[in-house]
């Protein structure tokens, strides 16, 4: 079993002493540390008071340390100057590292990944390390540098860019409903199997309960864990899918899919690039976020085929 390490003198008091053996001055210390002299002098109180010796004199106008502190002083250089390169050596990776970026699998699958191509991955300060889950990131825990949420846009301890909105409707695949006849479509839709996301039911439930001409009533429905698992059910021709029209742009565009109605509403919900205020200046955060926001702007717009 391994023994736990306890620290029986607080940290602060330690830094100080080391930054004031190593100046031999508790004016340079406390200029180094950012505090006044009279914190650090009372820190080193504190350390003395607790190790019940004496660790620094003044003699005349010059500080000196005693045996006990230059017994001391060595080893808490070295200690604080192995954390110092090793904090230093963390920041360092994540300011010169790749992005990591969270995101949804739909959104990875059918929105980022289409668009992957037209991505500058050779530049300087546009690595990525993409991830995906389907549950929101700690960001400020250091889980990752940016994520892409879909919500409100209303989380706390991040900043929120808004990617696009989302008008979701009935997508099935072309070559399963050429007809335009709306009772054609209709009979069809009464014999074929919806997949909805179990985070669509109500917006399903509000889509359907505004449809001109009363409810559309499929086969059966299955519940999916996510909109990205009803699409590939659609595009595979299992059944028909309830998601948003922004989010199956590509697949739109490339006639994987297809609106089977005309009739669609706005959620109250959309996808957003998130990240911690304090890499609000970084520059790999400023590169995704404008490749993103000018690929977003391009949503609305059906794309060309590949």
């Amino acid at each position: 079993m391994t023994e736990t390490l306890r620290l029986s003198v607080p940290l602060n008091a330690l830094r100080a002493f080391e930054v004031a053996a190593r100046h031999m001055s508790i004016k340079d210390a406390a200029e180094e540390i950012g505090v006044t002299p009279s914190a650090v002098s009372h820190q080193l109180r504190i350390l003395e008071d607790l190790l019940g010796v004496e660790l620094m004199r003044r003699v005349g106008p010059r500080l000196e340390l005693t045996e006990t502190g230059r017994q001391l002083s060595p080893d808490l250089t070295i200690g604080f100057t192995r954390i110092i390169q090793a904090v230093g050596a963390v920041k360092q990776e994540r300011k010169l590292g790749p992005l990591r970026l969270s995101m949804l699998p739909t959104f990875a699958v059918h929105w980022l990944s289409p668009r992957m191509a037209s991505y500058p991955f050779a530049r300087s300060g546009f690595e990525l390390l993409i991830s995906t889950t389907q549950t929101a990131v700690d960001l400020g825990a250091g889980v990752a540098d940016a994520s892409v949420r879909h919500g409100s846009g209303q989380w706390a301890g991040v900043l929120s860019e808004r990617l696009f909105d989302e008008n979701v409707t009935l997508l099935g695949r072309p070559a399963d409903w050429q007809t335009h006849d709306e009772i054609d479509i209709r009979k069809a839709i009464s014999r074929t199997n919806l997949f909805l996301s179990q985070h669509r039911r109500k917006d399903f439930e509000r889509w359907n309960e505004t449809l001109p001409g009363g409810p559309a009533r499929p086969a059966a429905i299955t519940i999916v864990d996510s909109s990205g698992l009803g699409l590939k059910a659609a595009i595979d021709g299992a059944g028909i899918t309830f998601a948003g029209i922004e989010i199956a742009a590509c697949d739109i565009a490339a006639e994987r899919l297809c609106p089977i109605m005309p009739h669609q509403v706005p959620v109250n919900a959309g996808y957003y690039l998130c990240y911690p205020p304090a890499l609000e200046r970084d520059r790999r955060i400023r590169n995704v976020r404008t490749w993103m926001l000018a690929e977003a702007a391009k949503t609305a717009q059906p794309l060309p085929s590949p």
